[in-house]
């Protein structure tokens, strides 16, 4: 038996994918703990899987509600507060993980894409890591926009120069996390870098996201696994039932995410949005919205409005979604064939949109869109044929093996400190 680590933003998409992944290794007979600030215990609901808390002087209890706040409104001000808040985490755990993981006896690291932390710790150790992309990847191919950008995919001149722009002013943006990385980095004794894309393991890299529906590829290093959505079986048992709910057969179902949910003015534009069209609307706000703001939402156009929902549950009923595009959602969108407009906040959301628009798997309104817009994308989901080409992703979604493979793919990496290449994963990973 091994035991393992996991590092990854206290995010609750994040956490609970890799939580997925972590049951997978503990039914493999592994032993797995996440490393991080007290306050993200409470993100982990499986009982067999461990935590161990770090930075108590630097991140003490409560604090993460400050950076779940700023992460929520990410924008003027509040976005160089968020990557300050960012670059501060990235370093209490290059400074507090060595000590965290000797305390532990690890044996080998998980590490999410979104926090280098992880992997610099783990290389600085000569522990064997793997890479996570819980989101849509950050690996860096030239010609192609990063995650983070709305554009669409273009081979044009004038489209190559936006690319090679947004990717200067990002990494410009990002300057004080990229100090952190550095330092750290050369503290460890590890070759130079300053970027996410520069701290992915040479071992094994898995993501969520599908490369059926992801922009083309070809710049992946042979290590890489796409293996599709990383899910708990019963994942969403805890959450409300549809039967419980006053809701017709038809309906379009609306969520803005665990982040995102508190935006009531955008909830109640999809409200009346759907009241034009005559639709039957399920909100699911996460729990960031108050009884009198679910009655409201009612008033405006919404059939329901509810902290949370059994999504798969919802996606399987629905004729439609309305979704912020988190890629965990717009994943449980191809899975059941549900058109998407998709409606982008932040981080990897106009990345995930432009890549529904790339495949013809749905519709992208924004934020500031009218009533009158959005009811407009809606009638679109209806008239062209979404669904035929959401049903053609299903099949390599499925095949793709999810958390079951991920586990196989980090165990195989972990246990034998060699490479796991993509093309022999299927039969040599078992």
């Amino acid at each position: 038996m091994s035991h393992f680590a996991i590092v990854a933003p206290a995010l609750y998409s994040h956490v609970k994918a890799l939580e997925a992944l972590a049951a997978c290794l503990v039914a493999r007979g592994h032993r797995v703990t996440f490393v991080h600030q007290a306050d993200a215990r409470s993100l982990i609901s499986e009982p067999r899987i461990g935590f161990f808390a770090v930075g108590q002087k630097s991140h003490p209890e409560g604090r993460m509600a400050r950076t779940l706040d700023r992460l929520a409104n990410p924008s003027g001000a509040g976005l160089f507060a968020m990557i300050r808040d960012l670059a501060e985490t990235t370093d209490m755990l290059c400074r507090e993980l060595p000590a965290a993981f000797e305390a532990l006896g690890i044996d080998g690291v998980i590490a999410d894409q979104m926090e280098p932390a992880g992997a610099l710790v783990a290389e600085g150790l000569g522990l064997p890591f793997v890479s996570v992309a819980c989101a849509l990847p950050v690996n860096r191919e030239t010609g192609l926009p990063l995650p983070v950008m709305p554009f669409r995919l273009a081979e044009s001149e004038r489209a190559q120069g936006m690319y090679a722009t947004s990717e200067r002013i990002y990494d410009q943006m990002m300057g004080r996390h990229a100090q952190v990385v550095a330092r750290h980095a050369l503290a460890f004794g590890l070759s130079p870098r300053r970027g996410l894309h520069e701290c992915l393991s040479p071992l094994a890299q898995i993501s969520q996201t599908p490369l059926a529906f992801d922009f083309p590829r070809t710049r992946l290093p042979d290590t890489f696994h796409a293996v599709g959505p990383l899910r708990l079986p019963n994942a969403g048992a805890r959450h409300r039932r549809l039967e419980e709910l006053p809701l017709p057969e038809r309906f379009v179902f609306a969520s803005l995410g665990t982040l995102q949910g508190h935006r009531f003015g955008l909830f109640k534009k999809i409200a009346r949005a759907c009241k034009r069209q005559g639709k039957a609307l399920l909100i699911a706000h996460c729990g960031k919205l108050d009884a009198a703001q679910e009655a409201a939402l009612t008033r405006a156009g919404a059939t329901v409005a509810v902290d949370f929902v059994d999504q798969r549950e919802a996606l399987n009923r629905a004729e439609a979604v309305i979704t912020h595009g988190g890629l965990n959602t717009v994943v449980d969108a191809i899975d059941t064939a549900t058109p998407m407009l998709v409606v982008p906040l932040a981080f990897d959301q106009p990345g995930v949109a432009a890549r529904v628009l790339y495949h013809g798997l749905g519709e992208r309104a924004f934020h500031f869109s009218r009533p009158a817009t959005l009811a407009q994308k809606l009638a679109r989901l209806d008239a062209f044929d979404y669904r035929e080409r959401l049903t053609a992703l299903q099949a390599p979604l499925r095949a793709a093996g999810g958390a079951e493979r991920a586990a196989a793919i980090a165990e195989q990496a972990l246990t034998t400190h060699r490479p796991v290449y993509t093309e022999s994963a299927h039969e040599a990973v078992v």
